[in-house]
């Protein structure tokens, strides 16, 4: 159920992570009639995780062998990718690339199809080259590109209804440093210039302010030059923070102050250029400091332009609806993933914001789409949903949310 934004769920039974356990408690569940959920670190705003059977929690799990020659790891499934960060830059590594928090699980990144930005990146599931998954049967199937090889694809994005994965082997590269460059500019400049700054980083993305033209480009590409940081506790936290969410505070009961704050902090906080150094993990991850809620499209690279303007010149048209800073814009590479909003084609993601300052609620659309609807969005969503069937036709790993979507 969903209590002022938040998920709750009472499962019947809740497991930890116990090393060869799953499959006593599959078996559990087939003998009292029950289903299995598992639960990571509890990031996606939705219910897609809520069961009232048994849930598995994939606690804190270590880090499993390191391939220094391949830059590949192998970890358990419950492991926080900030706990991975970690341990990879103790071996000299890193992930090419990471969501915007680093609070989430492996194989919860790779259920829900998590992502970044650089058009020469996929989302996070790409860089997974290998998995072990436990399915309903009480199997375990090792998958990757050469075994076991559609189930690999459609793991990569499994969304919790194929099973319980166990392991991950991650890809990585060398270990380094980002050089974050942030600039004002205008949506217009932008939108004309988009192709040249796909060129000039491989990790570009912006921020657009709603009810104004003002952007902040952002770049964060690999570089040899030494740490520095350009962060002030004043004008980041005092100023960016603890001022900004009390003005937020003061717009859900006067929303007209929405536009004023838009402008006001554009200019006080990015209307000048910034660089700053540091460890590629501390750059693409970013502070998420206020409740919120998110609603994060994907459309087709070439109608960035075409979406942008028509949110505008749908804001600029309605007074009455006060957009919070910013829109988030990212862009990544096309893949092979069944279920992957990527999929054979390169994407732009549109992320909307709706900030819930002191956790106050505000009026947000909901968007749920059913089966029809992600048939036309995913061409391979029959194959996926035949592929669920054959290797749990009890419904093992079902949920309501599952239902909504997949019947």
């Amino acid at each position: 159920i969903a209590v002022f934004g938040i998920f709750l769920t009472f499962p019947q039974w809740i497991f930890g992570a116990i090393p060869g356990g799953f499959g006593d408690i599959l078996e559990l569940a087939r003998q009292q009639g029950k289903r299995v959920k598992v639960v990571g670190g509890g990031h996606s705003p939705s219910d897609i995780a809520c069961t009232d059977g048994f849930m598995i929690h994939m606690e804190k799990s270590p880090t499993l062998p390191v391939d220094k020659e391949k830059l590949q790891v192998k970890v358990e499934a419950g492991i926080l990718l900030s706990e991975l960060n970690l341990e990879l830059d103790k071996h000299g590594m890193a992930l090419e690339n990471l969501g915007a928090v680093s609070e989430v699980t492996a194989a919860g990144v790779i259920g829900t199809g998590t992502h970044n930005t650089g058009i020469e990146h996929g989302i996070l599931p790409t860089q997974v080259v290998a998995l072990s998954l436990l399915v309903a049967s009480g199997e375990v199937l090792e998958c990757s590109a050469a075994v076991n090889a559609e189930l690999f694809g459609a793991a990569r994005l499994h969304l919790g209804a194929l099973g319980v994965v166990l392991d991950v082997t991650f890809q990585s590269r060398a270990r380094g440093f980002r050089l974050k460059v942030t600039f004002p500019s205008t949506l217009t400049q932008v939108l004309d210039e988009l192709e040249e700054h796909l060129r000039n980083s491989r990790y570009f993305r912006f921020l657009w302010f709603p009810h104004t033209e003002n952007v902040r480009v952002i770049y964060q590409d690999p570089t040899s030059q030494p740490p520095r940081s350009s962060s002030s506790w004043f004008w980041d936290y005092a100023v960016g923070y603890h001022l900004l969410e009390f003005l937020l505070w003061i717009s859900t009961f006067f929303p007209g102050l929405v536009v004023w704050i838009n402008r006001v902090f554009f200019r006080l906080l990015f209307s000048s250029r910034q660089e700053s150094v540091g460890r590629s993990h501390r750059v693409l991850n970013y502070e998420c400091r206020f409740r919120q809620h998110v609603q994060d499209w994907a459309i087709p690279i070439g109608k960035t332009r075409e979406a942008l303007l028509e949110l505008k010149a749908a804001l600029d048209g309605d007074p009455g609806i006060g957009a919070h800073f910013p829109v988030e814009i990212r862009f990544c590479r096309r893949d092979q993933i069944p279920l992957s909003p990527c999929f054979q084609r390169d994407s732009c993601y549109i992320n909307v914001i709706m900030y819930r300052p002191y956790g106050r609620e505000a009026p947000w659309g909901r968007h749920c789409c059913t089966r029809k609807d992600l048939e036309q969005m995913f061409p391979e969503f029959p194959k996926f949903c035949a592929l669920r069937e054959k290797l749990d036709p009890d419904g093992t790993f079902l949920n309501p949310y599952l239902e909504k979507v997949l019947f």
